[in-house]
């Protein structure tokens, strides 16, 4: 079993940063990629970054490159995602998730159903 917990949502302005965190807990280690996904009010979760727990796999939404990176700590079981030049397109709930099992191609990740852990998601609002 594992649980997840994001932090580190809140209120910014069009332009600014924010970085969100996820910790991870109990049997990490059959769990072997974690992604961010988000949902915007009234519309489906959509992928926004994924990154394996060991190798340097990642995997990024078009509409995020340039702006999101996506990081982790092993040691502390925590993944990261630093968000930067932010719209108020990317007004949204930010989920982690984690999955357990294993994929060569990293794009496998970018659906939701590759998931099976999830947190309870941080809402982040990008006034204009």
């Amino acid at each position: 079993q594992v649980q997840l917990a994001e932090s580190g949502g809140g209120l910014v302005q069009a332009g600014g940063s924010l970085r969100l965190s996820c910790t991870s807990s109990g049997r990490t280690f059959s769990n072997y990629a974690m992604g961010w996904f988000r949902q915007p009010p009234g519309k489906e979760r959509e992928f926004v970054a994924v990154i394996r727990w060991i190798g340097t796999g990642l995997s990024y939404a078009d509409s995020v490159k340039g702006r999101f990176t996506i990081s982790r700590d092993n040691a502390k079981n925590t993944v990261y995602l630093q968000m930067s030049s932010l719209k108020p397109e990317d007004t949204a709930v930010y989920y982690c998730a984690g999955s357990s099992t294993f994929y060569a191609q990293m794009n496998m990740y970018t659906s939701e159903s590759r998931y099976n852990y999830w947190g309870q998601g941080t809402q982040v609002t990008v006034s204009s």
